[in-house]
């Protein structure tokens, strides 16, 4: 039996509900909110030399694996995900829980931030899995 098409209602019918609701959760989390960027700054440890360029830099220490990386390589992970476990519930949630203070982010290492994402990313697969 073919697949029913899904509609698309969104932008100019080129759009499907979910490809615009996409584009607007990709587009809130570019947003530059200023408590993310001092959650980073506020993991500074010391000035000290950037092992990949030799160059000086400000040191940072990664909440997860305690150690000192460079501000770029530097990101702040929500300690309470945006998206539970359970899923999408609302914009209004989803926006409360991207756009919190710098008390409900954590300085990571992208290193870190990539195992904490995809752990979390598994967890909502399981729970999916298990309804």
């Amino acid at each position: 039996m073919p697949k029913k098409p899904v509609p698309k209602t969104r932008n100019g019918e080129q759009w499907t509900e979910a490809r615009f609701n996409s584009f607007i959760r990709s587009a809130l989390r570019r947003a530059q909110w200023p408590p993310r960027y001092q959650a980073i700054k506020n993991a500074y440890v010391k000035d000290g030399i950037n092992p990949k360029t030799g160059r000086k830099c400000k040191l940072h220490k990664c909440i997860a694996c305690d150690e000192l990386f460079p501000q770029k390589d530097m990101q702040a992970d929500h300690i309470e995900p945006v998206v539970a476990v359970e899923g999408f519930t609302d914009w209004n949630t989803f926006i409360k829980r991207l756009f919190v203070e710098v008390e409900g982010f954590q300085a990571v290492c992208k290193k870190c931030h990539k195992e904490i994402t995809d752990k979390e990313k598994a967890q909502r697969a399981e729970y999916r899995r298990s309804k």
